[in-house]
Protein backbone atom coordinates (compact mmCIF):
# COMPACT_ATOMS: atom_id res chain seq x y z
CA UNK A 1 0.00 0.00 0.00
CA UNK A 2 1.21 3.56 -0.97
CA UNK A 3 2.17 6.15 1.41
CA UNK A 4 -0.62 8.61 1.73
CA UNK A 5 0.39 12.20 0.12
CA UNK A 6 -1.90 15.10 0.47
CA UNK A 7 -3.18 16.86 -2.78
CA UNK A 8 -1.59 20.26 -1.59
CA UNK A 9 1.74 18.49 -1.99
CA UNK A 10 0.91 15.87 -4.91
CA UNK A 11 -0.51 18.09 -7.38
CA UNK A 12 2.08 20.84 -6.75
CA UNK A 13 2.50 22.76 -9.70
CA UNK A 14 5.93 22.26 -11.10
CA UNK A 15 6.12 25.06 -13.98
CA UNK A 16 4.74 28.59 -14.08
CA UNK A 17 1.69 27.34 -16.46
CA UNK A 18 0.50 25.06 -13.71
CA UNK A 19 0.34 27.94 -11.37
CA UNK A 20 -3.32 28.69 -10.84
CA UNK A 21 -4.77 32.74 -10.10
CA UNK A 22 -1.49 34.47 -10.35
CA UNK A 23 -0.90 34.90 -14.65
CA UNK A 24 0.26 38.63 -14.22
CA UNK A 25 2.81 37.12 -11.43
CA UNK A 26 4.15 34.28 -13.54
CA UNK A 27 3.73 36.33 -17.13
CA UNK A 28 6.36 38.61 -15.81
CA UNK A 29 8.44 36.23 -14.44
CA UNK A 30 9.05 34.29 -17.61
CA UNK A 31 9.57 37.23 -19.36
CA UNK A 32 12.39 38.22 -17.23
CA UNK A 33 14.14 35.15 -17.21
CA UNK A 34 13.60 34.82 -21.05
CA UNK A 35 15.23 38.66 -21.27
CA UNK A 36 17.96 37.58 -18.69
CA UNK A 37 16.52 40.32 -16.40
CA UNK A 38 16.52 38.90 -13.48
CA UNK A 39 16.74 41.07 -10.18
CA UNK A 40 19.34 40.38 -7.54
CA UNK A 41 16.67 39.99 -5.04
CA UNK A 42 13.04 39.76 -5.44
CA UNK A 43 9.91 39.54 -2.54
CA UNK A 44 6.48 37.67 -3.35
CA UNK A 45 4.30 38.73 -0.96
CA UNK A 46 0.12 38.17 -0.30
CA UNK A 47 -2.13 35.81 1.56
CA UNK A 48 -1.43 32.32 2.79
CA UNK A 49 -1.58 29.34 0.24
CA UNK A 50 -1.86 31.18 -2.62
CA UNK A 51 1.79 29.85 -4.56
CA UNK A 52 4.27 32.83 -2.75
CA UNK A 53 7.06 30.07 -2.54
CA UNK A 54 6.19 27.39 -5.31
CA UNK A 55 6.11 30.54 -7.71
CA UNK A 56 9.63 30.79 -5.96
CA UNK A 57 11.24 27.03 -6.22
CA UNK A 58 9.81 27.24 -10.08
CA UNK A 59 11.55 30.74 -10.50
CA UNK A 60 14.95 28.96 -9.35
CA UNK A 61 15.02 25.97 -10.83
CA UNK A 62 13.94 27.85 -14.31
CA UNK A 63 16.79 30.20 -14.38
CA UNK A 64 19.60 27.65 -13.64
CA UNK A 65 17.82 25.39 -16.82
CA UNK A 66 17.76 28.38 -19.21
CA UNK A 67 21.44 29.23 -18.54
CA UNK A 68 22.32 25.83 -18.30
CA UNK A 69 24.70 24.33 -21.16
CA UNK A 70 24.06 20.87 -19.33
CA UNK A 71 21.00 18.39 -19.77
CA UNK A 72 20.43 17.68 -16.30
CA UNK A 73 17.18 19.05 -14.78
CA UNK A 74 17.61 18.39 -11.43
CA UNK A 75 19.15 21.76 -9.47
CA UNK A 76 17.77 21.13 -6.24
CA UNK A 77 21.60 21.39 -4.84
CA UNK A 78 21.34 25.49 -5.84
CA UNK A 79 18.27 26.31 -3.94
CA UNK A 80 18.23 26.64 -0.43
CA UNK A 81 15.56 27.45 1.85
CA UNK A 82 15.58 29.12 5.04
CA UNK A 83 12.72 29.71 7.46
CA UNK A 84 12.84 32.88 9.42
CA UNK A 85 10.77 32.26 11.80
CA UNK A 86 13.06 29.87 13.47
CA UNK A 87 16.46 30.80 11.92
CA UNK A 88 15.98 35.23 12.42
CA UNK A 89 18.60 35.62 14.98
CA UNK A 90 22.15 38.04 13.85
CA UNK A 91 24.18 34.29 13.70
CA UNK A 92 22.03 32.97 11.34
CA UNK A 93 21.73 35.86 9.20
CA UNK A 94 25.85 35.28 9.16
CA UNK A 95 26.27 31.59 8.63
CA UNK A 96 23.75 32.70 5.58
CA UNK A 97 26.06 35.62 4.06
CA UNK A 98 28.85 32.95 4.41
CA UNK A 99 27.23 30.34 2.53
CA UNK A 100 26.47 32.93 -0.15
CA UNK A 101 30.12 33.62 -0.90
CA UNK A 102 30.63 29.68 -2.08
CA UNK A 103 30.05 29.49 -6.35
CA UNK A 104 27.48 26.51 -7.21
CA UNK A 105 29.21 23.20 -8.31
CA UNK A 106 26.44 23.09 -10.98
CA UNK A 107 24.26 25.52 -12.86
CA UNK A 108 24.86 28.90 -13.15
CA UNK A 109 23.03 30.78 -9.63
CA UNK A 110 22.20 29.75 -5.92
CA UNK A 111 18.65 30.97 -5.05
CA UNK A 112 18.11 31.40 -1.54
CA UNK A 113 14.12 31.41 -0.69
CA UNK A 114 14.03 32.56 3.03
CA UNK A 115 10.07 32.38 4.00
CA UNK A 116 8.29 34.24 6.28
CA UNK A 117 10.59 36.66 6.36
CA UNK A 118 9.29 39.38 8.34
CA UNK A 119 9.68 37.48 11.88
CA UNK A 120 13.45 38.52 11.30
CA UNK A 121 14.66 40.29 13.87
CA UNK A 122 15.98 43.71 13.52
CA UNK A 123 19.36 43.32 13.77
CA UNK A 124 19.30 40.45 11.10
CA UNK A 125 17.39 42.98 9.03
CA UNK A 126 20.12 45.13 9.11
CA UNK A 127 22.88 42.29 8.91
CA UNK A 128 21.79 40.95 6.24
CA UNK A 129 21.28 44.65 4.33
CA UNK A 130 24.42 44.61 2.58
CA UNK A 131 24.58 41.49 0.79
CA UNK A 132 20.78 41.55 -0.14
CA UNK A 133 21.90 44.92 -1.46
CA UNK A 134 25.37 43.54 -3.88
CA UNK A 135 25.69 40.20 -3.97
CA UNK A 136 27.87 37.86 -5.71
CA UNK A 137 27.09 37.27 -9.11
CA UNK A 138 25.83 33.95 -8.48
CA UNK A 139 23.56 34.13 -5.64
CA UNK A 140 19.77 35.33 -5.78
CA UNK A 141 17.62 35.85 -3.47
CA UNK A 142 13.26 35.37 -3.10
CA UNK A 143 11.69 36.70 0.16
CA UNK A 144 8.32 35.91 0.76
CA UNK A 145 5.60 37.18 3.46
CA UNK A 146 2.69 37.31 4.31
CA UNK A 147 2.76 40.63 6.57
CA UNK A 148 4.52 43.19 4.29
CA UNK A 149 4.21 46.32 6.20
CA UNK A 150 6.23 44.56 9.11
CA UNK A 151 9.59 44.48 6.65
CA UNK A 152 11.51 47.56 7.12
CA UNK A 153 11.88 49.77 4.19
CA UNK A 154 15.74 49.51 3.74
CA UNK A 155 14.65 45.67 2.64
CA UNK A 156 11.88 46.87 0.59
CA UNK A 157 14.05 48.85 -1.55
CA UNK A 158 16.39 46.77 -2.64
CA UNK A 159 13.87 43.74 -3.48
CA UNK A 160 11.45 43.63 -6.98
CA UNK A 161 8.06 43.55 -5.28
CA UNK A 162 5.42 40.97 -6.60
CA UNK A 163 2.27 41.47 -5.15
CA UNK A 164 0.41 37.60 -5.11
CA UNK A 165 -3.64 37.77 -4.89
CA UNK A 166 -6.57 35.24 -3.60
CA UNK A 167 -7.36 32.79 -6.18
CA UNK A 168 -10.97 33.56 -6.89
CA UNK A 169 -14.15 30.97 -6.06
CA UNK A 170 -13.93 30.00 -10.50
CA UNK A 171 -10.10 29.00 -10.60
CA UNK A 172 -10.49 27.18 -6.98
CA UNK A 173 -13.15 25.29 -8.58
CA UNK A 174 -11.95 24.57 -11.51
CA UNK A 175 -8.34 23.15 -9.81
CA UNK A 176 -10.97 20.82 -7.54
CA UNK A 177 -12.39 19.42 -10.43
CA UNK A 178 -9.34 18.72 -12.06
CA UNK A 179 -8.01 17.02 -8.88
CA UNK A 180 -11.18 15.16 -8.42
CA UNK A 181 -10.88 13.68 -11.98
CA UNK A 182 -7.34 12.40 -11.15
CA UNK A 183 -8.35 10.80 -8.09
CA UNK A 184 -11.77 9.04 -9.33
CA UNK A 185 -13.78 11.16 -7.15
CA UNK A 186 -17.52 11.94 -7.84
CA UNK A 187 -18.65 16.03 -6.53
CA UNK A 188 -20.72 18.24 -7.33
CA UNK A 189 -20.38 21.52 -8.46
CA UNK A 190 -22.10 22.97 -5.36
CA UNK A 191 -19.95 21.08 -2.81
CA UNK A 192 -16.98 22.61 -5.25
CA UNK A 193 -18.32 26.25 -4.65
CA UNK A 194 -19.08 25.69 -0.75
CA UNK A 195 -15.13 24.35 -0.75
CA UNK A 196 -14.22 27.56 -2.51
CA UNK A 197 -15.89 30.01 0.25
CA UNK A 198 -14.71 28.40 3.02
CA UNK A 199 -11.16 28.69 1.74
CA UNK A 200 -11.18 32.02 1.23
CA UNK A 201 -9.21 32.68 -1.42
CA UNK A 202 -6.86 30.27 -0.47
CA UNK A 203 -5.94 27.47 -2.92
CA UNK A 204 -3.67 25.39 -0.60
CA UNK A 205 -7.20 25.32 2.21
CA UNK A 206 -9.55 24.10 -0.53
CA UNK A 207 -6.99 21.34 -1.23
CA UNK A 208 -6.64 20.34 2.31
CA UNK A 209 -10.37 20.60 3.07
CA UNK A 210 -11.19 18.65 -0.27
CA UNK A 211 -8.99 15.95 1.28
CA UNK A 212 -10.84 15.75 4.75
CA UNK A 213 -14.16 15.64 2.87
CA UNK A 214 -13.50 13.11 0.53
CA UNK A 215 -12.73 11.22 3.78
CA UNK A 216 -15.29 11.68 5.19
CA UNK A 217 -17.65 11.08 1.91
CA UNK A 218 -15.64 8.04 0.29
CA UNK A 219 -14.67 9.38 -2.24
CA UNK A 220 -17.91 10.67 -3.34
CA UNK A 221 -18.97 14.72 -2.39
CA UNK A 222 -22.55 16.14 -2.47
CA UNK A 223 -23.67 19.47 -1.54
CA UNK A 224 -25.48 18.31 1.59
CA UNK A 225 -22.55 16.59 2.94
CA UNK A 226 -19.77 19.40 2.55
CA UNK A 227 -22.50 21.94 4.02
CA UNK A 228 -22.84 19.49 6.75
CA UNK A 229 -19.18 18.52 7.78
CA UNK A 230 -18.11 22.26 7.02
CA UNK A 231 -20.94 23.33 9.49
CA UNK A 232 -21.90 26.00 6.44
CA UNK A 233 -25.93 27.00 6.47
CA UNK A 234 -27.57 26.14 3.81
CA UNK A 235 -28.39 28.31 1.10
CA UNK A 236 -31.94 27.48 1.22
CA UNK A 237 -32.53 28.95 4.55
CA UNK A 238 -31.72 32.17 3.45
CA UNK A 239 -34.18 32.26 0.36
CA UNK A 240 -36.77 31.29 2.63
CA UNK A 241 -35.76 33.82 5.95
CA UNK A 242 -35.99 36.64 2.95
CA UNK A 243 -39.17 35.40 1.43
CA UNK A 244 -40.81 35.79 5.10
CA UNK A 245 -39.30 38.93 5.92
CA UNK A 246 -40.99 40.46 2.39
CA UNK A 247 -44.30 39.45 3.50
CA UNK A 248 -44.00 40.31 7.32
CA UNK A 249 -44.30 37.03 8.20
CA UNK A 250 -42.55 37.18 11.56
CA UNK A 251 -44.42 34.00 13.03
CA UNK A 252 -42.32 31.65 10.42
CA UNK A 253 -39.46 33.62 11.21
CA UNK A 254 -39.64 32.57 14.55
CA UNK A 255 -39.73 29.05 13.66
CA UNK A 256 -36.86 28.80 10.61
CA UNK A 257 -34.46 30.68 13.40
CA UNK A 258 -35.41 28.29 15.96
CA UNK A 259 -34.62 24.95 13.59
CA UNK A 260 -31.65 26.84 12.71
CA UNK A 261 -30.48 27.19 16.43
CA UNK A 262 -31.52 23.68 17.01
CA UNK A 263 -29.30 22.33 14.51
CA UNK A 264 -25.79 23.74 16.07
CA UNK A 265 -25.75 26.80 14.11
CA UNK A 266 -25.15 29.90 16.63
CA UNK A 267 -27.22 33.06 15.76
CA UNK A 268 -24.13 35.40 14.78
CA UNK A 269 -22.98 32.50 12.00
CA UNK A 270 -26.62 33.11 11.13
CA UNK A 271 -26.65 36.85 11.13
CA UNK A 272 -23.45 37.20 9.06
CA UNK A 273 -24.91 34.82 7.05
CA UNK A 274 -28.02 36.56 6.65
CA UNK A 275 -25.55 40.30 5.56
CA UNK A 276 -23.68 38.13 3.11
CA UNK A 277 -27.20 36.96 1.29
CA UNK A 278 -28.96 40.70 1.11
CA UNK A 279 -25.79 42.06 0.18
CA UNK A 280 -25.52 39.52 -2.82
CA UNK A 281 -29.42 40.35 -3.29
CA UNK A 282 -28.53 44.09 -3.58
CA UNK A 283 -25.57 43.51 -6.01
CA UNK A 284 -28.15 41.88 -8.29
CA UNK A 285 -30.11 44.99 -8.51
CA UNK A 286 -27.70 45.83 -11.26
CA UNK A 287 -26.29 43.83 -13.99
CA UNK A 288 -22.80 45.62 -13.57
CA UNK A 289 -22.66 44.24 -10.34
CA UNK A 290 -23.37 41.18 -10.60
CA UNK A 291 -19.89 39.82 -11.63
CA UNK A 292 -18.67 40.99 -7.94
CA UNK A 293 -20.04 37.40 -6.39
CA UNK A 294 -19.06 34.05 -7.44
CA UNK A 295 -21.77 31.42 -7.32
CA UNK A 296 -22.93 28.30 -9.71
CA UNK A 297 -25.39 29.36 -12.54
CA UNK A 298 -28.41 27.61 -10.73
CA UNK A 299 -27.72 29.47 -7.69
CA UNK A 300 -26.88 32.54 -9.35
CA UNK A 301 -30.76 32.19 -11.21
CA UNK A 302 -32.21 32.17 -7.57
CA UNK A 303 -30.74 35.08 -6.67
CA UNK A 304 -31.99 36.84 -9.27
CA UNK A 305 -35.22 35.84 -8.89
CA UNK A 306 -35.79 36.68 -5.12
CA UNK A 307 -33.76 40.07 -6.36
CA UNK A 308 -36.82 41.23 -8.64
CA UNK A 309 -39.25 41.29 -5.88
CA UNK A 310 -36.73 43.45 -3.26
CA UNK A 311 -36.29 46.82 -2.91
CA UNK A 312 -33.25 48.99 -2.88
CA UNK A 313 -34.39 51.00 0.28
CA UNK A 314 -35.40 47.65 2.39
CA UNK A 315 -32.01 46.13 1.39
CA UNK A 316 -29.72 48.70 2.45
CA UNK A 317 -32.07 49.26 5.96
CA UNK A 318 -31.99 45.43 6.55
CA UNK A 319 -27.76 45.64 6.08
CA UNK A 320 -27.98 48.20 8.81
CA UNK A 321 -29.85 46.40 11.26
CA UNK A 322 -27.92 43.07 10.45
CA UNK A 323 -24.48 44.67 10.97
CA UNK A 324 -25.62 46.56 14.34
CA UNK A 325 -26.96 43.15 15.04
CA UNK A 326 -23.49 41.79 14.28
CA UNK A 327 -21.59 44.76 16.64
CA UNK A 328 -23.78 44.28 19.06
CA UNK A 329 -23.58 40.49 19.81
CA UNK A 330 -20.93 39.63 21.79
CA UNK A 331 -22.14 42.09 24.44
CA UNK A 332 -25.48 41.19 25.01
CA UNK A 333 -27.31 39.24 27.87
CA UNK A 334 -29.72 37.57 25.70
CA UNK A 335 -28.35 37.26 22.24
CA UNK A 336 -31.47 35.39 20.70
CA UNK A 337 -33.74 37.89 21.74
CA UNK A 338 -31.41 40.32 20.21
CA UNK A 339 -31.45 38.53 16.62
CA UNK A 340 -35.30 38.03 16.70
CA UNK A 341 -35.77 42.10 17.37
CA UNK A 342 -33.46 42.24 14.51
CA UNK A 343 -35.48 40.41 12.74
CA UNK A 344 -38.71 41.86 13.57
CA UNK A 345 -37.53 45.20 12.64
CA UNK A 346 -36.16 44.36 9.22
CA UNK A 347 -39.87 42.26 8.42
CA UNK A 348 -41.43 45.67 9.77
CA UNK A 349 -39.70 47.97 7.59
CA UNK A 350 -41.88 49.49 4.82
CA UNK A 351 -45.27 48.57 6.01
CA UNK A 352 -47.39 51.22 7.03
CA UNK A 353 -48.73 51.43 10.69
CA UNK A 354 -52.23 51.50 11.70
CA UNK A 355 -53.84 55.12 11.65
CA UNK A 356 -54.04 56.34 15.15
CA UNK A 357 -57.60 57.64 15.94
CA UNK A 358 -57.38 61.60 16.03
CA UNK A 359 -58.67 62.98 18.96
CA UNK A 360 -60.96 65.80 17.80
CA UNK A 361 -60.74 67.58 21.11
CA UNK A 362 -56.91 68.50 20.82
CA UNK A 363 -56.45 68.46 17.07
CA UNK A 364 -56.91 71.40 15.11
CA UNK A 365 -58.52 70.25 11.45
CA UNK A 366 -57.75 71.67 8.46
CA UNK A 367 -61.08 73.51 8.08
CA UNK A 368 -61.18 75.15 11.46
CA UNK A 369 -59.26 78.71 11.26
CA UNK A 370 -56.16 79.48 12.44
CA UNK A 371 -57.38 82.35 14.70
CA UNK A 372 -60.88 83.28 15.97
CA UNK A 373 -62.53 86.70 16.75
CA UNK A 374 -64.43 87.81 19.72
CA UNK A 375 -66.46 90.84 20.09
CA UNK A 376 -64.83 93.61 19.82
CA UNK A 377 -62.44 91.82 16.84
CA UNK A 378 -59.32 91.73 18.64
CA UNK A 379 -57.30 88.80 16.90
CA UNK A 380 -55.87 85.67 19.41
CA UNK A 381 -54.10 82.76 19.15
CA UNK A 382 -56.36 79.79 18.45
CA UNK A 383 -56.48 77.25 22.03
CA UNK A 384 -57.56 74.04 21.06
CA UNK A 385 -58.04 73.37 24.81
CA UNK A 386 -60.99 75.85 24.87
CA UNK A 387 -63.17 73.59 22.58
CA UNK A 388 -65.70 71.51 23.92
CA UNK A 389 -65.42 73.46 27.09
CA UNK A 390 -67.91 70.76 29.09
CA UNK A 391 -66.44 67.55 28.17
CA UNK A 392 -62.88 69.41 29.34
CA UNK A 393 -64.25 68.89 32.92
CA UNK A 394 -64.36 64.58 32.32
CA UNK A 395 -62.69 62.26 33.99
CA UNK A 396 -61.83 61.03 30.33
CA UNK A 397 -60.37 63.81 29.45
CA UNK A 398 -58.44 63.98 32.44
CA UNK A 399 -56.81 60.82 31.97
CA UNK A 400 -56.53 61.93 28.48
CA UNK A 401 -54.33 64.95 29.46
CA UNK A 402 -52.51 62.73 32.19
CA UNK A 403 -51.42 60.53 28.87
CA UNK A 404 -49.59 64.00 27.24
CA UNK A 405 -47.92 64.18 30.63
CA UNK A 406 -46.67 60.69 30.41
CA UNK A 407 -45.09 61.47 27.17
CA UNK A 408 -42.85 64.03 28.06
CA UNK A 409 -41.97 62.45 30.72
CA UNK A 410 -42.38 65.39 33.80
CA UNK A 411 -44.90 63.57 36.01
CA UNK A 412 -44.31 60.63 38.60
CA UNK A 413 -45.98 57.31 37.86
CA UNK A 414 -47.99 57.41 40.96
CA UNK A 415 -49.56 60.42 39.90
CA UNK A 416 -52.92 60.80 42.00
CA UNK A 417 -56.10 62.31 39.42
CA UNK A 418 -56.37 65.45 41.39
CA UNK A 419 -53.00 66.47 40.53
CA UNK A 420 -53.08 65.85 37.20
CA UNK A 421 -55.23 68.35 36.62
CA UNK A 422 -53.03 71.07 37.66
CA UNK A 423 -50.03 69.51 36.30
CA UNK A 424 -51.71 69.35 32.83
CA UNK A 425 -52.72 73.43 32.77
CA UNK A 426 -48.94 73.95 33.79
CA UNK A 427 -47.17 72.21 30.50
CA UNK A 428 -50.19 72.88 28.35
CA UNK A 429 -49.65 76.72 28.88
CA UNK A 430 -46.21 76.52 28.31
CA UNK A 431 -46.67 74.22 25.19
CA UNK A 432 -48.75 76.46 23.53
CA UNK A 433 -47.89 79.59 24.92
CA UNK A 434 -50.89 80.91 25.66
CA UNK A 435 -51.59 84.63 27.05
CA UNK A 436 -52.68 84.73 30.62
CA UNK A 437 -55.34 87.37 29.64
CA UNK A 438 -57.56 84.86 27.88
CA UNK A 439 -60.79 85.13 30.37
CA UNK A 440 -62.23 81.76 28.70
CA UNK A 441 -59.53 79.72 30.08
CA UNK A 442 -59.45 81.03 33.17
CA UNK A 443 -62.93 80.64 34.16
CA UNK A 444 -61.70 77.00 33.00
CA UNK A 445 -58.84 76.33 34.55
CA UNK A 446 -58.16 78.97 37.50
CA UNK A 447 -54.60 80.24 37.95
CA UNK A 448 -53.00 78.46 41.70
CA UNK A 449 -50.97 81.27 43.54
CA UNK A 450 -51.03 79.94 47.09
CA UNK A 451 -48.28 81.59 49.55
CA UNK A 452 -45.62 79.42 51.03
CA UNK A 453 -42.75 79.93 53.68
CA UNK A 454 -39.15 79.46 53.22
CA UNK A 455 -39.52 76.89 55.29
CA UNK A 456 -42.29 74.80 53.07
CA UNK A 457 -40.42 75.81 50.38
CA UNK A 458 -36.84 74.10 52.03
CA UNK A 459 -39.18 70.79 52.60
CA UNK A 460 -40.23 70.42 49.50
CA UNK A 461 -36.47 71.18 47.74
CA UNK A 462 -35.52 68.12 49.80
CA UNK A 463 -38.18 65.97 48.43
CA UNK A 464 -37.27 66.99 45.20
CA UNK A 465 -34.06 66.37 45.18
CA UNK A 466 -34.97 62.38 47.26
CA UNK A 467 -37.40 62.06 44.12
CA UNK A 468 -34.59 62.30 41.47
CA UNK A 469 -32.36 60.26 43.13
CA UNK A 470 -35.12 57.65 42.68
CA UNK A 471 -35.13 58.59 38.93
CA UNK A 472 -31.57 57.97 38.66
CA UNK A 473 -30.58 62.05 38.01
CA UNK A 474 -27.64 61.91 40.50
CA UNK A 475 -26.14 64.12 38.99
CA UNK A 476 -29.22 66.28 39.13
CA UNK A 477 -29.73 66.02 42.31
CA UNK A 478 -26.11 66.52 43.29
CA UNK A 479 -25.77 70.38 41.72
CA UNK A 480 -29.80 71.26 43.48
CA UNK A 481 -27.97 70.14 47.03
CA UNK A 482 -24.79 72.19 47.06
CA UNK A 483 -26.74 75.36 47.99
CA UNK A 484 -29.84 76.10 49.57
CA UNK A 485 -32.66 78.11 47.10
CA UNK A 486 -33.37 81.88 47.95
CA UNK A 487 -36.74 83.35 47.71
CA UNK A 488 -35.96 86.50 46.24
CA UNK A 489 -39.38 87.66 45.80
CA UNK A 490 -43.14 86.43 46.28
CA UNK A 491 -43.02 83.80 43.07
CA UNK A 492 -39.09 83.80 42.01
CA UNK A 493 -36.53 81.23 43.46
CA UNK A 494 -33.11 81.54 43.09
CA UNK A 495 -30.44 78.90 43.67
CA UNK A 496 -26.32 79.87 43.53
CA UNK A 497 -24.50 77.48 41.19
CA UNK A 498 -20.63 77.38 40.94
CA UNK A 499 -19.87 77.15 37.54
CA UNK A 500 -21.78 77.10 34.25
CA UNK A 501 -21.36 73.66 33.29
CA UNK A 502 -24.50 73.40 36.39
CA UNK A 503 -25.84 76.04 35.08
CA UNK A 504 -26.10 73.91 31.96
CA UNK A 505 -27.36 71.07 33.51
CA UNK A 506 -29.95 72.74 35.82
CA UNK A 507 -31.47 74.69 32.58
CA UNK A 508 -32.25 71.69 30.96
CA UNK A 509 -34.12 70.11 33.29
CA UNK A 510 -35.28 73.51 34.48
CA UNK A 511 -39.07 72.20 33.37
CA UNK A 512 -38.73 69.35 35.39
CA UNK A 513 -37.72 70.85 38.21
CA UNK A 514 -40.84 73.85 37.88
CA UNK A 515 -43.36 71.30 37.76
CA UNK A 516 -42.31 69.24 40.94
CA UNK A 517 -42.48 72.74 42.74
CA UNK A 518 -45.32 74.13 41.02
CA UNK A 519 -47.37 70.88 41.79
CA UNK A 520 -46.00 70.63 45.26
CA UNK A 521 -46.37 74.00 46.77
CA UNK A 522 -49.67 74.60 44.63
CA UNK A 523 -48.57 77.61 42.52
CA UNK A 524 -48.66 77.66 39.06
CA UNK A 525 -46.37 81.01 39.37
CA UNK A 526 -43.26 80.28 40.02
CA UNK A 527 -39.96 80.29 38.45
CA UNK A 528 -36.52 79.69 38.75
CA UNK A 529 -33.47 81.58 38.70
CA UNK A 530 -29.50 80.36 38.27
CA UNK A 531 -27.00 82.54 39.11
CA UNK A 532 -23.22 81.47 38.64
CA UNK A 533 -20.88 82.66 41.87
CA UNK A 534 -16.94 81.32 41.73
CA UNK A 535 -15.67 80.42 45.21
CA UNK A 536 -12.51 82.53 46.10
CA UNK A 537 -9.80 80.44 46.35
CA UNK A 538 -8.49 82.41 49.14
CA UNK A 539 -11.11 82.04 51.39
CA UNK A 540 -10.55 78.02 51.67
CA UNK A 541 -8.57 77.14 54.26
CA UNK A 542 -6.11 74.63 53.29
CA UNK A 543 -3.29 74.17 55.91
CA UNK A 544 -3.81 73.41 59.61
CA UNK A 545 -3.14 77.34 60.62
CA UNK A 546 -5.64 78.63 58.15
CA UNK A 547 -8.40 75.92 59.76
CA UNK A 548 -7.21 76.64 63.16
CA UNK A 549 -8.36 81.25 62.18
CA UNK A 550 -11.03 79.76 60.42
CA UNK A 551 -12.74 78.06 63.46
CA UNK A 552 -11.91 80.72 65.64
CA UNK A 553 -13.34 83.39 63.64
CA UNK A 554 -16.59 81.24 63.68
CA UNK A 555 -16.40 80.42 67.27
CA UNK A 556 -15.26 82.63 69.91
CA UNK A 557 -15.39 80.29 72.66
CA UNK A 558 -13.79 77.57 70.70
CA UNK A 559 -11.03 80.66 70.10
CA UNK A 560 -11.46 81.14 74.40
CA UNK A 561 -11.22 77.04 74.63
CA UNK A 562 -7.80 76.70 72.66
CA UNK A 563 -5.78 79.81 74.73
CA UNK A 564 -6.67 78.42 77.59
CA UNK A 565 -5.48 74.69 76.89
CA UNK A 566 -2.76 76.18 74.63
CA UNK A 567 -3.31 74.28 71.48
CA UNK A 568 -0.71 74.74 68.60
CA UNK A 569 -2.78 74.70 65.13
CA UNK A 570 0.90 73.65 63.76
CA UNK A 571 1.87 70.97 66.30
Amino acid sequence: MSEFLVSARKYRPQTFDQVVGQSSVTSTLKNAIKSNQLAQSFLFCGPRGIGKTTCARIFAKEINIFNSTETIDDFSFNIFELDAASNNSVDDIRNLVEQVRVPPQIGKYKVYIIDEVHMLSQAAFNAFLKTLEEPPIHAKFILATTEKHKIIPTILSRCQIFDFKRVNNDDIVKNLKYVADQENITVDDDALFLIAEKSDGALRDSLSLFDRLVSFSDKKLTYTDVASHLNILDYQYYFNVTEYLISNDISSLFIIFNKIIDNGFDGQHFINGLSEHLRTLLLCQNKETVILFSVNKSLQEKYLQQAELMNIKFLVNALKLANTCDLQYKASNNKRLLVEICLMQISSYGFDEEPKKKNEKFVVTKSDSNIVYNKTKEVLPIDPITKNEDELQDETQVEKVSTLIDSTELAESDITSSSVKSKTISILSSLNDVEENTETKKEIYPVKSDDFSLDLLMKKWKEMISYFKHLEKSNLALNLNINSPELIEKNIIKIILSNSSQVELIEQEKINILTYLRNSLNNDLLELETEVKEIDKNDVPYTNSDKYKKMFEENKNLAKLGARLGLDPDY
